[in-house]
């Protein structure tokens, strides 16, 4: 009978999606997804995984937001503002696109 090992959480070395989020198909696949869910503090972490990816100094300086100011709205489980959302968007070199729930 084969030995399952036992893997402890902390074991495992932390998931970071902005290693891979390298193209732009990569970053509007990633977003289409997390809009599915809608639930804006799990957009907030996304787009914040994004901007780290494409680096935060510039998509700070692109949409004319602070660094810190950043960081702050694009924490896991916050509420951004849709400004803010609509400002890094824009500085990632993405839209967000409207589609019907109900195709037909």
């Amino acid at each position: 009978m084969p030995h399952n090992k036992t893997i402890k959480l902390s074991e495992l070395s932390e998931f970071d999606a902005a290693e891979h989020l390298r193209t732009d198909e990569d970053i509007a696949a990633y977003l289409t997804l997390v809009l599915e869910d809608n639930d804006p503090g799990l957009l907030a972490a996304a787009l914040g995984d994004i901007a780290r990816a494409r680096g935060m100094s510039q998509v700070a300086k692109d949409s004319g937001i602070t660094r810190e100011a950043l960081y702050k709205a694009l924490r896991p489980g916050s509420q951004p503002r849709f400004d803010t959302v609509s400002r890094v968007c824009a500085a990632l070199g993405v839209r967000l696109v409207a589609q019907p729930v109900h195709p037909g």
